[in-house]
């Protein structure tokens, strides 16, 4: 990275068992996961997991069920104590914090909202989003200060009153995203955030992060097992399958280029048209002179074709703030829109 990652994690095992540093030596030699539970009674959660996140940016985990994502994200505010490996924060392993140190990393530099919200049912609103700024040893009156400018922010002004029970699913939800955002932290973890809400209203929050975002540049660790939703907020994409990674990236990136047939089949069934962006298909401009138009590089190939009206004999000329970046030719977008040949692979994601 060009950068220093905010967030880095090296080397990092997990191993579930009564005797998991005995194990380690079978899982550095290679033992899979299948025999480990058989030969030695072990489950091994994580394998070998290296990932750099960078700051202001929203790093993405993605699998299916029981493939350590949640595990993970446990490791960062250790939760979760790992079997070996590293988790740096700004350089600084946290795995060697002592307990005020590591308190005070949940306190100030790391916030998490919960897939159940994990709102206290006897408090207001108002009370619990501010209740990591009164954890933290702040005054009452300014923490709820700062908790009503974040209330407003996620459209819940008027609401400082009420309390959880009085509030659906997606509003309970917006005092869990105003509590992260008062607490005033760097890093945000969200494990399954938006996944016990309606499909509309989820709709709703992730928009409503992707707009937060754009502004305040939070270092964001969202955990998924919805490729859609990976796709449209993920900066960097991590894949998990029982425990490693098969493929880490550019969402884009890795949408166009499969390394592994587990990955083919993930992205399959997905609508590329309407989550490829021009930027990942145009190409230089090279002294093409006939234009149909100017597009946005991060436009999606969907509004393309509408433009377009389907002549594949179009191009256009493709602009980032103004600027001439690329060419997008309509017989390139079509090529784009083609995935390749999924494997047979019995693992499967359908």
């Amino acid at each position: 990275m060009s950068k220093q990652a905010k967030v880095s994690i090296k080397g990092l095992y997990k191993i579930f068992g009564a005797t998991p540093e005995a194990m380690l030596s079978a899982v550095y030699d290679g033992i899979g996961k299948d025999d480990l539970l058989e030969q030695h009674g072990h489950v091994l959660g994580l394998q070998d997991i290296n990932v750099d996140m960078a700051p202001g940016e929203t790093t993405v985990i993605m699998g299916l069920s029981g493939s350590g994502k949640s595990t993970l994200i446990r490791h960062l505010n250790r939760l979760i104590e790992p079997t070996a490996g590293e988790v740096l924060i700004d350089g600084e392993n946290v795995l060697d914090y002592d307990e005020a140190q590591l308190r005070r990393l949940r306190q100030e530099k790391m916030s998490m909202v919960f897939q159940k919200f994990a709102l206290l049912p006897h408090r207001t609103v108002l009370q619990n989003a501010a209740m990591a700024r009164i954890v933290r040893g702040e005054e009452e009156a300014d923490a709820e200060k700062a908790a009503a400018k974040w209330l407003d922010r996620v459209g819940l002004a008027g609401f400082e009153d009420h309390y959880p029970h009085q509030l659906s699913g997606g509003m309970q939800q917006r005092v869990g995203i105003a509590r992260a955002l008062a607490s005033d932290s760097d890093i945000m973890l969200m494990d399954e955030a938006f996944s016990a809400l309606d499909p509309l209203i989820r709709t709703d929050m992730q928009d409503l992060l992707l707009e937060l975002q754009e502004e305040l540049h939070k270092t964001i660790v969202f955990i998924t097992h919805d490729l859609d939703e990976a796709l449209k907020l993920a900066d960097h994409l991590v894949i998990l399958k029982d425990g490693y990674v098969v493929q880490q990236g550019e969402p884009q990136h890795i949408l166009l280029n499969p390394n592994d047939p587990y990955i083919e089949d993930f992205v399959s069934d997905i609508n590329r048209a309407r989550v490829l962006r021009v930027r990942s298909v145009m190409k230089p401009i090279n002294g093409t002179t006939s234009f149909e138009g100017v597009v946005d590089a991060d436009d999606n190939l969907e509004k393309l074709i509408e433009i377009s009206g389907g002549d594949t004999t179009h191009a256009y000329k493709v602009q980032r703030d103004g600027e001439d970046v690329g060419v997008l030719k309509m017989k390139d977008l079509v090529r784009a829109l083609v995935p390749a040949v999924p494997s047979s692979d019995e693992n499967t994601l359908r």
